[in-house]
Parts: C-alpha cells; sequence; structure tokens
C-alpha cells in the first residue's frame, strides 16, 4: 500500500509551520463536532418513553432510532475512515458533519416516527468522526503534543456520552424532546464552519479505490449482529429470527475476512490485526464500551426507584442524571492525564490502570449499593478508568500502525467500541428485565447481578490490556506491518511515531 505527502498546494511539500499554527483551533473545531457525536449517541436513551408517547408508538418500536444509529455508526465508521485515508480527511470530515447537522436538524423537524429513524441513521453516519480526528491530529500536529490530544479527543466521546445521560432529563422535562436536538446541532454548526474555513487538508494520502465488496459484506455482518442484539430482548433470544441474524452475522464476518486477505485493496487491511496491539485495544475498546452503557443503564434505573422499595433512591429523571455528572467530570480529567503517561510508559500502563479502576467500580455497588454515596464512588471510579482506557486506546493504535492506516485501523476500534455498547446495554436491560417484581420493578438482585455482569467482563479488558506489548515490541510490530512498500525518502515524515532507528529499518527493508 502506496502512500503520499502532499503540501498546501498538492505540490508534495511537508505541512509547514503555517499549517500548525492553527493547532488549538483544530482540535476545538474536532472535540465540538465529536462531543456532538457522542451527545446524540446517548441523548435519547433517558427520553425514549416521552418520545413514544409524543409519537404515539410502542416502546418496542421507539427503540429503532437506537438501533438505526448504531446500524449506521458500525457500517459506515470503517468506509468514510478508509475514504479518508484515500481522498483528504478533511474533505471527508466535511461531508460527515454536513450529514450530521442534515440528519439533527430533521430529527428536531421529525412529526412521526419513519422520519426520526430516518434523521437517526444520517446521525449515525458520524461516528467517523473519531478517526478523522485521530488521523487529522496525527498529521497536522508535532508529535509531542499527539498524545496528549489524542487523549483529550477521545476522551470527550465518553464525556459527551455522560453529557447525554445527565442533559436529556433537565431537557425533557423543562422544554420537549425536539430539543434533544436543536441543542446539539447548535455545536454540529460550529464544528462544521471551523472544518470548512479553519482546517488545513491533511497531507497524508493512501491512493487507491474503495472496496465495495468488502464494504458490502461488513454491512450485512454488522447489521445482522447489532439487530439481533438490538432486538434479542424483544423477539426472545431463543427466537429464529434472533439465531439466524446471529449466524448470518458470523458467517458474514468470516467471509468478509477471507476477502480481504485476497483482494488487492481492502477496506480494512487485515495485517494490521495481526499486530498485538491492535487486536488487543479492540478487545478492550468492545469490553470497556460494554460496560460503560451498563453504567447507564444501572445507575439512573437504581436512582429513579421509589424509595418505597427499600433499594431505590426515588430520584427524578434530572436527579438521576446529576448523580452521573461526576463520571463526566473525571473522563475530563483522566483523558490528557492518559496521554502524558502514554508519553512516558507507553499506552499499556494507563490502559491496564483504567480497566483495573472499571473494575473496582463495578465491584463496589456489587457488593453494597444501598447509600448514595457508594453509587457516586463507583461514578468517579468509572469515570476515571474509561477516561484513562479510552485515550489509551487511541494512543496504542496510533503507535501500532502506519500512518496512512490510521484511519481504517481507529475506525474499527470505533466500530468494536459501538458493538460493546450495544452489546452491554442489551445484556444489562435483559438482566434487569428478567428480575423484576410482577409489577415490572426491578428486584435488589436485579442491580447486585448487573453490576457483577459488568466487573466480571471488566476483567476480561484487564487481561486484554495486559496483552498489549512493550513500547519497543510495539514499534517494531509496527515496523513489520506492511509498511515494506513505503517510499524510503520519507519514511520518518510516513511514520511520525516511530523512533528514527525504525525508520532507518524501514529504509534499509
Amino acid at each position: 500500500m502506496t502512500q503520499t505527502i502532499e503540501g498546501p498546494s498538492g505540490t508534495g511539500s511537508a505541512p509547514g509551520v503555517e499549517q500548525r499554527a492553527n493547532s488549538t483551533l483544530l482540535v476545538l473545531y474536532l472535540s465540538l463536532g465529536g462531543l456532538a457525536f457522542a451527545v446524540l449517541q446517548s441523548l435519547v436513551a433517558p427520553a425514549l418513553s416521552t418520545i413514544a408517547r409524543d409519537l404515539e408508538v410502542s416502546t418496542g418500536d421507539i427503540s429503532w432510532i437506537l438501533t438505526a444509529y448504531l446500524l449506521s455508526a458500525s457500517v459506515l465508521t470503517p468506509i468514510l475512515g478508509r475514504l479518508g485515508d484515500m481522498v483528504g480527511k478533511r474533505r471527508v470530515l466535511i461531508g460527515v458533519l454536513a450529514t450530521l447537522a442534515v440528519g439533527t436538524l430533521l430529527a428536531a423537524l421529525a412529526p412521526n416516527l419513519a422520519v426520526l429513524i430516518v434523521a437517526r441513521a444520517l446521525q449515525g453516519a458520524a461516528g467517523a468522526i473519531l478517526p478523522l480526528s485521530i488521523g487529522l491530529i496525527r498529521d497536522e500536529l508535532p508529535r509531542e503534543k499527539v498524545g496528549v490530544t489524542v487523549g483529550l479527543v477521545s476522551a470527550i466521546f465518553g464525556v459527551g456520552a455522560g453529557i447525554g445521560i445527565v442533559a436529556a432529563g433537565p431537557i425533557v422535562e423543562h422544554m420537549s424532546w425536539h430539543w434533544l436536538f436543536w441543542l446539539p446541532l447548535v455545536l454540529v454548526v460550529v464544528a462544521l464552519l471551523g472544518a470548512i474555513f479553519g482546517m488545513p487538508e491533511s497531507p497524508v494520502r493512501t491512493p487507491g479505490r474503495l472496496d465495495m465488496l468488502g464494504a458490502t459484506i461488513l454491512s450485512v455482518s454488522l447489521v445482522a449482529l447489532l439487530l439481533a442484539v438490538s432486538k434479542g430482548q424483544g423477539w426472545g433470544w431463543g427466537d429464529t429470527k434472533t439465531i439466524g441474524l446471529f449466524v448470518l452475522g458470523a458467517v458474514a464476518l468470516i467471509v468478509f475476512v477471507v476477502v480481504e486477505m485476497r483482494v488487492r485493496e481492502p477496506l480494512i487491511d487485515m495485517r494490521l490485526m495481526r499486530i498485538r496491539g491492535v487486536w488487543a485495544t479492540d478487545l478492550v475498546a468492545m469490553i470497556l464500551g460494554f460496560a460503560m452503557f451498563g453504567t447507564f443503564v444501572l445507575v439512573p434505573t437504581l436512582l429513579q426507584l421509589p424509595a418505597a422499595t427499600g433499594y431505590g433512591f426515588g430520584k427524578s429523571v434530572s436527579q438521576a442524571g446529576l448523580f452521573l455528572l461526576p463520571t463526566v467530570l473525571m473522563m475530563v480529567v483522566f483523558g490528557p492525564l492518559a496521554g502524558l503517561l502514554d508519553r512516558r510508559f507507553g499506552p499499556k500502563v494507563p490502559m491496564f490502570l483504567g480497566a483495573v479502576l472499571v473494575v473496582i467500580a463495578f465491584v463496589l455497588p456489587a457488593v453494597a449499593h444501598g447509600a448514595t454515596w457508594q453509587v457516586l464512588l463507583s461514578g468517579v471510579l468509572t469515570g476515571a478508568g474509561i477516561g484513562l482506557a479510552f485515550a489509551a486506546m487511541s494512543n496504542a493504535i496510533i503507535e501500532s500502525v502506519p500512518a496512512a492506516q490510521t484511519g481504517e485501523a481507529s475506525g474499527v476500534n470505533t466500530i468494536a467500541r459501538t458493538i460493546g455498547s450495544s452489546i452491554g446495554a442489551a445484556v444489562v436491560a435483559a438482566v434487569i428485565t428478567s428480575h423484576s417484581t410482577p409489577q415490572g420493578l426491578p428486584t435488589d438482585e436485579a442491580f447486585t447481578t448487573g453490576f457483577w455482569v459488568c466487573a466480571g467482563v471488566a476483567v476480561l479488558a484487564i487481561l486484554a490490556a495486559l496483552a498489549l506489548p512493550s513500547a519497543r515490541r510495539r514499534h517494531e510490530q509496527a515496523v513489520a506491518a506492511g509498511v515494506d512498500d513505503l517510499p524510503p525518502e520519507p519514511a520518518e515524515m510516513h511514520l511520525p511515531h516511530l523512533h528514527r532507528e525504525h525508520a532507518d529499518e524501514v529504509s534499509r527493508r
């Protein structure tokens, strides 16, 4: 796979100092776009029942506004990430933000469920914002700033999801559900204008054609798997439709891998998946995505149960959301901290520490959740752990793959996180449903079991983090992971994350 370096006018020069002068604005606009996408991902969840009543549809039907969003994000993220590597990350980012703006405006004006589902599918296309943003940061910022900046932007995705849960209650209670979309639209428009007028185009390109066959097969696989996870609870996990979709998704995924190994210009270079730093990071992303959305389901539900149950706290939707505020704040604090730890120790240390904190965060309420301080402490630890691990994941991907393949590798990592989030929400909801009173209220055992399930799953993230290679080994794997085709002269320019000796090795090879 050959990559090229273009200057501001496409003349072949490297990006200059003038382009890097606006790095603060670049990060600001990317952060706003990522924040808007993440907020929209979770903002509707607490308001589903309100929207269902207003549109006069069933609970099962209204869940499609979540399903459509997740399906669209999972399918389009790798495609748009690869397209950004080919034609320019800024150019594709502008298209993605414009699509997000259109989808958000349409959702704010939606008169019925069908229009709202279409709008949510358009919004899901913005899942590519994270891999495109990471690619732009890597291409445009000085090497010493990349780690901390990626940590900040990555943490914002977790922060945005938390803000969505916190803000949904007050917005719905004091305004209307339409404002769940009007408010994020402001962020999207600012980010779009910033991308158009305040960002230079990335100089790194990977010429080639988009693998439409691979994209189609991957789409079939992800749609089948996520549809089965999203609708399995309603249909029944043993239902023919659910089992059939799981089988179809698994078979299509195997076919996708076989096809990608054989095509000349694959959508996802499967050689990257041989890198321990890549596959281990993707596992951590999926597992902690599960845990994060487990929190977003368990904690608000527990807090809103009537105090008369003996274990509920009797909080309103708005009050329950405020209990997640410490989680969001810890994500903000510990995201950039992961970048500092990465600079000194590599991504393995913050990812491991983050996974450990998440395990502790779930063990605590699994043992006892009868006092508000236990719920708050769990939230603080969850935010700190997610903030560290999510930021470290992005840096692990950056330092494990060639610069030209940042988009596709980050896209796969984003998909893993999305799938984990979807599975986590579905599994925890199933646990709550299966431990309910005749009146339909979750029992105390439901929350104990839910917290233990999330803790057990999070332990797997510790093991996956331990599988990450050391910093030295990671660089060696990146050199061996298919970068032999790079032109020898600009090797260091292409691989700014590698030490000079490794760039020299590429040149010698």
